[in-house]
């Protein structure tokens, strides 16, 4: 009887080439290099001298031998998070709680389906988010008013560790009659003479204006509302523009209801990270919270890429 090769991060592998259906894609989801990706998807074929996908086929197409391993992975990989859960229960009892905190506290609905999820992975674990801005949420974590927090770029600090969550594109958008409309792209003079509009948060808090406008010295005025929708309209009403996550819009642009333009000739990216505790980094249920809104953010948000390494 042949021996398998078989590990679980060959199943792995094999989930999220999948889902992305390129090797670049995966390899960096999986934070590989593609050459040891292609090795381990090689070593595969090799072993079982057949091929697991149809190399010509863009985006990639799992071959009849691929998707019987692809459901065998899906399976597998199942009953071992859900082994270890139950592990971790017998371990460290079942009481818990998990109070997020969101930076920007008004558009949080991206998150909500990772809540869905984990609360069937932990239905004993008290799922909370806590409400209202909090200019410092990292020290929500240090007065214990929070378990995590969610936040765009965080400082070291002593007792915290950081999650990467994912990497995302800002777009500029403007009305469909705006000046601006027929421009390729955006660029930090376009916002001089504009109102940005925007979620009521501090200057510091917003990419377009700590990474883009401030650093070329320019100061837009400014109109804040609380919900996407709201800024949207305001935008299709020609009241300003505004600098949004690609996916919090994304089906407003498909519909014409306002245009999407890049900021700058490489775009504006911004990221999100997890901070938790130290003590609680380690805990079953922080670190399947985590995995889990990664892996629902890439499958439900479009465009993401993730956090560069170091």
């Amino acid at each position: 009887m042949t021996q398998s090769i078989l590990e679980l991060r060959h199943l792995q592998t094999l989930l999220v080439l999948a889902e992305t259906g390129t090797v670049s894609a995966a390899a960096n989801r999986l934070y590989l290099t593609q050459s040891a990706l292609s090795h381990q998807i090689k070593q595969l074929e090799a072993h079982y001298g057949t091929s697991l996908f149809e190399r010509k086929s863009r985006p990639l197409r799992l071959s009849p031998a691929g998707q019987r391993l692809h459901s065998l992975a899906e399976s597998v990989l199942k009953l071992v998070r859900e082994g270890e859960r139950d592990v971790a229960r017998i371990a460290q009892g079942s009481a818990g709680q998990l109070r997020i905190a969101v930076e920007c506290h008004t558009c949080f609905d991206w998150l909500m389906p990772a809540m869905d999820r984990f609360r069937e992975h932990w239905p004993e674990i008290d799922l909370d988010l806590v409400s209202g801005f909090h200019p410092d949420p990292l020290d929500l974590l240090g007065d214990n008013r929070a378990d995590l927090v969610v936040v765009s770029e965080p400082q070291p600090r002593r007792g915290i560790a950081v999650h990467p969550l994912f990497r995302f594109e800002i777009v500029g958008l403007v009305s469909r009659q705006h000046p601006l409309a027929s421009r390729p792209c955006l660029e930090p003079g376009d916002f001089a003479e504009e109102t940005l509009i925007s979620y009521p948060v501090p200057e510091d808090m917003l990419d377009i204006v700590r990474k883009l406008l401030k650093p070329a010295g320019i100061e837009p005025k400014r109109r804040n509302a609380e919900l996407t929708v709201a800024i949207l309209q305001l935008v299709a009403s020609r009241r300003g523009i505004a600098a949004l996550p690609n996916w919090t819009v994304q089906s407003y642009v498909e519909r014409d209801y306002v245009l999407a333009k890049p900021i700058g000739q490489q775009g504006l990216w911004g990221e999100l990270y997890a901070g938790t505790t130290e003590a609680a980094a380690g805990s079953a249920f922080m670190l399947d919270f985590l995995d889990i809104v990664r892996t629902t953010s890439f499958r439900n948000l479009p465009g993401l890429r993730p956090v560069p390494a170091g």
